[in-house]
């Protein structure tokens, strides 16, 4: 703890004049205090790194600060510095509740007349490529090539309508580009207008556009999708959970979040179809772009593929009074049971008797989960697993995959785990949001998920197409 002190004072030395001006410069320096003060990965990646490799990191971005002006720039700049620790469970965003509204509508847009594009694309109905009219909720898109030889775009895609107040129509909501492997590379911009780049954009039967998690459908399309995209569309487009009996000794379970609003569906999807799955020999369970939520979420579906105990390695909370915030608003929230609020009332007062360390609020460092009933279906359960199941999700699959049904299909996860439990606190003039970790577990450093992910049974690579997914994990399952 003295080398920590020691090294933060160090770090201060060349930061004097941090204040609450709201320039980039000043809202760098407010950041790297209130990482380094808070942030439970900090320290352990300061081991891993060094000290001269950090202060080097911050003299370089504290010099490019100076000179940038511009908000989007600086929102860069700011989440780029924070790449030196982790590439996940750590970002910052624009303030949606801040002085932003300028921002939002002072975005590039393209400059045609909506009502006519939308006639030209109804009257072509049986289009081909990127072109189109397209659909994700929230937003209606228009797409149409880029003619303009200022930029190396392919095609952009704009607002036609959308029910989200941050984006207005014609304004810029993507750009597609030809990548260096004869394909192509999709900007998108988030709800926040926080910039997203997907390398390998697919266009799927000409009626569906995926580039990573997102998914567009064409609007106006005269053709049907094939039997196994339609079942694939349905299940990552889904916004709640879902059953569905695949074939005759297959169930399909679609979980697309684990946020803890989303429990109560789950809970109650699984009690809805309890006979159907314990009366199917194979289970799939699809967790594909499931970018975690809480552990409570997932509780109710352990059971269905449980052979033996299982053993959940714990996590130690960075204690400070920044951090110690969270607990208090658990204890005033009215929605958590009595049991809960005494329990992080109980937290919060260990949590302040240890001020500027870690502490651990379970009794133990390890729990074991032991269960009285080992169904005998499903007597297998193949897990499919992308790139974008992350957090909550890697913690359900940790636990998952201690059991002998348990098989999982896809590829590596987005390794957002090590360092969790995410709290946000606003910049000084209230511009950006931090969104940073409060615990590290216990498992590091002899089995860090972070930025490694969780491997899967059965790689699924590039030549097995996303809507072949589903059907090909039923096949394994099904191998004789």
């Amino acid at each position: 703890m003295k080398k920590f002190v020691l090294f933060f004072v160090m770090a201060l030395l060349f930061m004097s004049g941090y204040g609450q001006n709201c320039d980039c410069l000043s809202n760098l320096k407010w950041l790297i205090k209130t990482f380094e003060q808070n942030d439970a990965g900090f320290g352990y990646v300061l081991e891993k790194k060094g000290e001269t490799a950090y202060l080097t990191h911050n003299k370089d971005f504290i010099e490019r600060a100076k000179h940038v002006k511009d908000k989007k720039e600086c929102l860069k700049l700011l989440n780029d510095w924070t790449e030196f620790f982790r590439k996940n469970h750590l970002q910052v965003v624009l303030n949606e509740q801040g002085p932003n509204e300028d921002f939002f509508k002072n975005t590039p847009t393209v400059d045609l007349d909506i009502d006519q594009f939308v006639k030209t694309m109804d009257a072509n109905q049986n289009q081909r490529g990127f072109e189109g009219i397209w659909y994700s909720a929230p937003y209606t898109i228009g797409i149409i090539k880029d003619n303009n030889s200022s930029t190396n775009r392919e095609y952009v895609g704009f607002i036609v309508k959308s029910e989200n107040p941050n984006w207005l129509p014609k304004q810029i909501k993507l750009e597609i580009y030809k990548n260096t492997h004869g394909g192509y590379t999709m900007k998108y911009y988030m709800g926040n207008h926080y910039p997203l780049e997907f390398k390998n954009l697919q266009l799927i039967e000409q009626n569906y556009l995926m580039g990573g998690f997102i998914v567009l459908k064409r609007l106006n399309s005269m053709s049907k999708p094939s039997k196994d995209t339609a079942l694939f569309i349905e299940s990552i487009s889904a916004r709640k959970p879902f059953v569905k009996k695949v074939s005759d000794s297959t169930v399909l379970l679609r979980i697309p979040s684990f946020r803890l609003s989303a429990k109560q569906a789950i809970d109650s999807v699984l009690e809805q179809n309890k006979e159907l799955i314990l009366g199917t020999p194979y289970l799939i369970i699809d967790l594909r772009n499931n970018g975690g939520g809480s552990d409570q979420s997932y509780a109710n579906i352990i059971p269905y593929l449980y052979t033996n105990p299982i053993r959940i390695v714990g996590l130690e909370f960075l204690s400070t009074k920044l951090n110690n915030q969270r607990m208090e608003k658990f204890i005033n929230n009215p929605q958590f049971s009595e049991e809960e609020r005494e329990w992080a009332k109980k937290s919060l007062e260990k949590l302040n008797r240890h001020l500027g360390e870690f502490v651990n609020l379970e009794e133990n460092i390890v729990s074991i989960e032991e269960l009285d009933t080992i169904y005998p279906y499903p007597k297998q359960v193949g897990i499919l697993i992308n790139e974008y199941c992350g957090s909550t999700t890697e913690q359900f699959l940790l636990a998952a995959k201690q059991s002998k049904k348990v098989k999982l299909f896809g590829k590596p996860t987005m390794g957002a785990l090590d360092i969790s439990n995410l709290n946000a606190v606003d910049s000084p003039c209230r511009e950006y949001r931090l969104w940073y970790g409060l615990t590290r577990s216990y498992r590091i450093p002899e089995m860090a998920i972070d930025g490694i992910g969780i491997q899967p049974d059965f790689y699924f690579d590039k030549t097995i197409k996303p809507q072949e997914w589903i059907p090909k994990a039923g096949e394994i399952l099904n191998y004789r």
